[in-house]
């Protein structure tokens, strides 16, 4: 099995190297990853500028692309790549990202747009996440890496993104695995004067007692697991529309 694996964090990020380990013990693994933080990207792609694509050097990796665009431009260029050199890609995997993606960080995150864009290319796609920006634990996270390889590869529909969040704690103190929602976590945040502009801050507000989401789950120490779709259709208040009786 070949894999590519991308990321938002950029290629020395510590917890792409972690991934990267896990994973070559039971795949062909391939790498292409921005060369810098690229975090809260969402799903942009590089347009009316060129995007640098430089091979590197990456510990466990079979070849690796360093990038200056976007994550999402890393699962294009990588699949893109590698397909022209013979290497076909069977899955993606995002990550892991320092800091968790729950909940509405879904919609800005690096690390899911990067999955997405596999999905999008028809491509089985996983984004795994550890909930600290400055996380140390990895192998729980990389553990369930390795297992969903064998229940996702030919047995889900590869529209769907598999999301993956980890606390940052040793293994023995993960109270355990739920699979849930996204849950409605939200920011207090501002943008604040800086010496040269203004910068974007702010803390997450408190979600406790909002009913079993994966927000929820993951502060009290549970690992989640949540499937993601990008139909962002509504099709409850299609039908409502369809009957308002509009006219040109």
């Amino acid at each position: 099995m070949n894999i590519l694996v991308v990321n938002d964090d950029g290629i020395q990020s510590p917890g792409l190297a972690a991934l990267v380990f896990a994973l070559s013990a039971v795949a062909d693994v391939y790498v292409c990853a921005p060369d810098g933080q690229r975090s809260a990207k969402s799903h942009s792609v590089t347009l009316g500028e060129r995007v640098s694509v430089q091979a590197v050097s990456f510990p466990g990796a079979k070849e690796a692309y360093q990038t200056s665009g976007t994550p999402a431009d890393c699962t294009k260029i990588g699949l893109q790549f590698f397909a022209e050199a013979g290497i076909s890609i069977d899955m993606v995997f995002s990550g892991i990202n320092m800091g968790s993606n729950l909940g509405r960080d879904t919609l800005y995150s690096g690390t899911v747009g990067a999955a997405a864009e596999a999905a999008l290319s028809g491509c089985p796609a996983v984004a795994v996440s550890v909930d600290s920006h400055s996380a140390t634990h990895f192998e729980t996270a990389c553990s369930l890496a390795v297992q969903s390889i064998g229940l996702i590869y030919g047995k889900l529909d590869s529209s769907v993104v598999i999301s993956i969040n980890t606390p940052d704690l040793p293994k023995e103190q993960i109270r355990g695995i739920k699979c849930l929602p996204l849950g409605e976590r939200y920011y207090d945040d501002k943008f604040h004067p800086s010496e040269d502009g203004y910068m974007l801050s702010g803390n997450p507000g408190d979600f406790s007692g909002r009913g079993e989401f994966d927000v929820t789950a993951a502060q009290e120490d549970y690992a989640v697991i949540t499937p993601l779709q990008f139909d962002f259709t509504d099709y409850r208040t299609l039908e409502t529309i369809r009957k308002w009786g509009i006219s040109i």
